[in-house]
C-alpha cells in the first residue's frame, strides 16, 4: 500500500518526501511493519518517521520489543514515556537520527540574550533553542527519575504486567455469557468493548462484531438494543453518575461505539478487570 501511494503521488506531480508509520495506534493499538516500510523508504529516498508515542515503550520489554522490529532504521521517532511507562505527565521525546543540528535549523530564534554561545560547557546540550517551546519543562529529567527509581527491570515489568492483564481480561471475556470476543488478541494493552448487540447486523448494515485483534463485545442475546450506537454512551453515563468507572468509548470506521479499556497502571489487578466486566454487565442489563 505504501508503494502504491508513493507511486500514485509521483504520477500526479507531487513529490513525496516522508512516510509516517505508527507503533501503537490510538484506537486499535496496531503496530506497522517497520522493516517493510523502511525498505520502501530507502528505495525511494523518503524520510521515515515513526509515531511510537504509545507503543514505543514496548522496547524496554525483552518479550515484546519485537513489535518494533526495524525502528532503528527510522529517521525520527516520537515517544511518550508518560503513557505505557507512567512517567510524570507530560514526558515526551522526539528522537532524530540526523546529526546536522536539524532541530535548531528549524526552530532556533537565535536569541543571543537567552542562548549565549561562549558558555564554559558544550552548548549543543542546550535544548531551549531547538524547540518551539523555549521554556518547556525538562521531560528527559522526569524519565531519568522514573528509570532511576524503578530500574530497567522495573520498567520492563510494567510493560509485561499490562500485557498479562490484557490477556487475563480476554480469557475472562471468553468465559462470560453475554460477552463476545470480537477477534483474538495478539499483543496489546488495549481492549475495546461493545455491549448490547451480540453478533447481529443492525438496521444500517453495520456488522458490530469483530474488527481488531484486541477487541471484545459484551452483548445481550435477548433482546438486542434497537440503538446499538447509544449503548456504550449510556452505560458510561450510568458509570459516571454512579461513580464507579471512567471508561472511554469509540466508534471506528463505521462501527458502532465500543469501550476502550487501556491497561497501564501497575496498581491495576485481576480483581479490577473482573469488576470492569461485572459493572458493564450490571449497568447494561436493561438495554
Amino acid at each position: 500500500m505504501v508503494t502504491v501511494l508513493v507511486c500514485g503521488s509521483s504520477s500526479q506531480g507531487a513529490a513525496p518526501f516522508l512516510v509516517c508509520a505508527t507503533s501503537g495506534t490510538t484506537v486499535l493499538g496496531a503496530f506497522d511493519p517497520l522493516d517493510e516500510i523502511a525498505d520502501i523508504c530507502e528505495r525511494h529516498g523518503l524520510w521515515l518517521h515513526v509515531d511510537a508515542s504509545w507503543g514505543g515503550s514496548a522496547l524496554v520489554s525483552r518479550k515484546y520489543r519485537k513489535l518494533l522490529q526495524g525502528i532503528h532504521r527510522a529517521d525520527s521517532v516520537a515517544w511518550n514515556p508518560h503513557k505505557m511507562l507512567m512517567a510524570g505527565i507530560q514526558c515526551c521525546a522526539l528522537l532524530v537520527k540526523d546529526k546536522s543540528d536539524l532541530l535548531k535549523k528549524c526552530y532556533s530564534a537565535k536569541a543571543s540574550y537567552l542562548f549565549q554561545q561562549d558558555k564554559f560547557y558544550d552548548v549543543s546540550y542546550d535544548t531551549g533553542d531547538k524547540s518551539i517551546q523555549c521554556s518547556r519543562r525538562p521531560d528527559a529529567f522526569k524519565f531519568w527519575m522514573t528509570w532511576k527509581a524503578l530500574g530497567t527491570l522495573g520498567l520492563e515489568e510494567r510493560v509485561n504486567r499490562a500485557l498479562a492483564l490484557s490477556r487475563y481480561l480476554v480469557e475472562e471475556i471468553k468465559k462470560r455469557e453475554g460477552f463476545k470476543l470480537l477477534l483474538e488478541i495478539v499483543i496489546n494493552t488495549e481492549l475495546d468493548v461493545c455491549k448490547g448487540v451480540g453478533s447481529t447486523v443492525d438496521g444500517s448494515g453495520y456488522h458490530v462484531t469483530g474488527w481488531n485483534a484486541a477487541r471484545i463485545c459484551s452483548g445481550l442475546s435477548s433482546p438486542p438494543s434497537s440503538r446499538p450506537a447509544q449503548v456504550a454512551p449510556t452505560i458510561k453515563e450510568r458509570m459516571m453518575k454512579k461513580g464507579s468507572l471512567m471508561l472511554g468509548y469509540q466508534p471506528h470506521r463505521g462501527k458502532v461505539n465500543f469501550f476502550r479499556q487501556v491497561v497501564i497502571s501497575p496498581q491495576v489487578s485481576r480483581e479490577d478487570m473482573d469488576f470492569l466486566l461485572d459493572e458493564i454487565d450490571l449497568l447494561g442489563r436493561d438495554m
